[in-house]
């Protein structure tokens, strides 16, 4: 796999793009200094159907599953989804704001929206179904090209539960110490 290339306006060349509305520009002051990985699946413990991609551009019907009734109000974004083969797709300029996080706080400072990338994994995240290897590869290549652009720690490499303990438990069955050693190796 090669090595993915991010451009001065925040796009990866070789990802989809389609184009989320959930975002805005992050504060002044505010330094990219975070990656955050989350999992996700929609309708829960489902593969397919387009509805990741649906539901963070505000497109989710709700009549299609019982399920999304409760979330098509709400308006999430991540910048980036790795689909289970690898592919990658962007919604939202790593250099603007996607809004990812929710209620977050990494190393005392709050609002991680404002600092930190979203990345998600096309995952059941019941911990039981393993990432494919095509996936956690497209993974590994995408935070080191992130790691390198905004000279992020691998340190601060971080699942969705380390910024949100207690609300959040994703990505489960992902060993993100094992992420940062293959973030650092490359």
């Amino acid at each position: 796999m090669t090595q993915f290339l991010i451009d001065d306006a925040g796009w990866v060349q070789s990802a989809e793009v389609i184009r989320s509305p959930n975002f805005d520009a992050r504060p002044d002051n505010a330094r990219i200094k975070l990656i955050v990985v989350h999992g996700i699946s929609l309708p829960p413990g489902e593969y397919g159907g387009g509805y990741i991609q649906e539901f963070f551009c505000n497109n989710l019907d709700p009549a299609a599953h019982g399920y999304f009734e409760s979330i098509c109000g709400m308006t999430v974004s991540a910048h980036c989804l790795i689909e289970r083969d690898g592919s990658l797709l962007q919604f939202v300029s790593f250099l603007d704001r996607a809004w990812h996080a929710g209620e977050s706080e990494w190393r005392g400072v709050p609002n991680v929206n404002d600092y930190g990338l979203g990345i998600e994994l096309v995952n059941l995240n019941d911990g039981q179904d393993p990432y494919p290897e095509a996936q956690y590869q497209s993974l590994v290549k995408l935070c080191q090209a992130l790691a390198h652009k905004h000279n992020i720690s691998t340190e601060d490499i971080v699942g969705h539960y380390h910024i949100a303990p207690g609300r959040k438990t994703d990505p489960r069955g992902l060993d993100v110490n094992k992420l940062r050693q293959d973030v650092a190796a490359g």
